[in-house]
């Protein structure tokens, strides 16, 4: 688990703050507290942010209000709401706002420690599956109209005669055409490949429809 990325704890008690933050560090987490919303939204950055602990009251904002602002971003980032005024109500709404839990103040650290965990491990799978489509796109992105066009078809399991009939092409065009598809993106084989263009949110099926409607 990616340990660098920082869990934000936001009380504006100092006693528990200092709590937070000394627990979490000795358990290994980067940890950065704040006594109130506005000192956090200063320095929030989501592509850093692993999780963020907040505090259900605060002088200048409310825990949900500052997970609704989170929510406005286009950035999923775990948070898990604590309180020490806790009720069923107050629980189901954090929930369905988005919150991945709601713990009751005195928090079990045990119990803290495991949610945190599995926060950080969720938004690490979340940053690496981003990354890995980053890298896809771009790949594909240095591809010719005809070279996609010839990767669609690929995606779909056509093999080079039909490819060649449905764009027109010579078996040999469409050959060189796929080799060039492979070596820019550095697929190395058709599973592989598909992979890939999974990974870049690309639908293949929902491509050659709309190529059709277009010829």
């Amino acid at each position: 688990m990616n340990k660098s990325l920082l869990v934000h704890v936001l009380d504006d008690d100092s006693a528990v703050r200092d709590s937070l933050d000394r627990f979490l560090r000795s358990a290994g987490f980067n940890v950065r507290t704040h006594e109130c919303a506005r000192s956090f939204f200063d320095v929030y950055r989501p592509e850093t942010t692993g999780c963020v602990l907040v505090d259900m009251r605060m002088p200048d904002a409310t825990g949900a209000e500052v997970q609704d602002r989170i929510a406005r971003t286009e950035e999923t980032v775990p948070v898990i709401i604590i309180t020490g005024h806790a009720n069923i109500r107050m629980a189901v709404t954090a929930m369905k706002r988005g919150a991945v839990e709601f713990l009751e103040k005195p928090v079990d650290p045990q119990v803290l420690l495991d949610h945190v965990d599995k926060a950080l491990k969720c938004r690490e799978y979340e940053l690496s599956e981003r990354e890995k489509a980053d890298a896809a796109q771009a790949k594909f992105g240095v591809l010719t109209p005809r070279e996609r066009d010839v990767l669609k078809h690929l995606l779909v399991g056509r093999p080079n005669k039909i490819i060649a009939r449905e764009l027109g092409l010579s078996p040999r065009t469409v050959e060189i055409h796929r080799a060039r598809v492979m070596e820019k993106t550095g697929a190395g084989s058709l599973p592989r490949l598909v992979r890939m263009a999974l990974a870049a949110g690309m639908d293949p099926d929902a491509a050659l429809m709309k190529q059709g409607t277009t010829q």
